[in-house]
């Protein structure tokens, strides 16, 4: 199976009225099914530097009635560069969007992701297995991605399956 947003958002802990941030929603998959489980009293701010993305997923979010979904063109690699204010999140979802950020700019992510979460507050990592047929070229592994968050700040709360081709991992904010 492939990376499932609706299985992967039930182990995440998502309520009803919750403060929800996608980073690097890229067409929304996450951003939607969160936006269901928050329900008319929650947020999510799908937040990507792809403009053209953001404006299908505001389409998509239009199209099934969803308007609890704020579409936010940020910078996550920067401290402060997703415009949002701080301690603002219940959760965080990172999915696929890992691999995709260099080297020098993951401490960074790590240290935005702690600004936008409330004190308690979860973050999940989704991001590619290395050697799946479908893998990028480039992929950062679970481990490392454990260290990253680890190194600042986050408490590691559990592994999950996220599906044939990706690990998953939830932090809680210490």
């Amino acid at each position: 199976m492939f990376s499932n947003p609706q299985k992967n958002i039930a182990e995440f802990g998502i309520t009803d009225g919750m403060k929800v941030i996608d980073l690097g929603s890229g067409t929304g998959f996450y951003t939607i099914e969160a936006a269901k489980k928050v329900g008319p009293g929650g947020r999510v701010y799908a937040v990507d530097v792809q403009q053209d993305l953001l404006n299908k997923l505001k389409n998509s979010a239009s199209l099934i009635g969803l308007h609890n979904i704020e579409i936010v063109w940020g910078n996550i690699e920067k401290i402060g560069g997703t415009k949002l204010r701080e301690s603002i999140a219940d959760r965080v979802i990172l999915s696929n969007t890992l691999f995709q950020i260099a080297v020098e700019d993951r401490d960074n992510l790590a240290l935005e992701v702690k600004r936008l979460l409330k004190s308690g507050g979860k973050l999940m990592v989704i991001d590619w297995e290395a050697g799946t047929p479908l893998s990028p070229k480039i992929v950062v592994s679970k481990m490392l991605a454990e260290g990253i968050f680890q190194k600042n700040g986050f408490v590691l709360e559990k592994n999950f399956d996220a599906g044939d081709h990706h690990y998953g991992i939830i932090f809680k904010k210490s």
